[in-house]
């Protein structure tokens, strides 16, 4: 998948890997692993928060076209 997104070759991203290895040496990379796992945790936790609530604002707008919705109905059949 990160190939396709960044039209990387395999070559290219063994590369990268080999950068980071040299740059960070092997005892650097769990905590630079595990600290990218918890911010892309924190982003998940957060855009999730952001949807719900996005999704309960949405909620009553929707209910009160329904209702609108509803009389209108009403209205056309009397």
């Amino acid at each position: 998948m990160i190939s396709l997104f960044l039209n990387l070759g395999t070559g290219e991203i063994l590369t990268i890997l080999f950068v980071i290895l040299l740059l960070f040496g092997s005892k650097g990379l769990p905590n630079i692993a595990r600290t990218l796992g918890k911010g892309i945790n924190e982003f998940k936790r957060a855009s999730g928060s952001i949807q719900k609530d996005i999704m309960a604002g949405t909620g009553e707008v929707s209910n009160q076209v329904k209702r609108e919705i509803e009389e209108v109905k009403k209205h056309l059949e009397e």
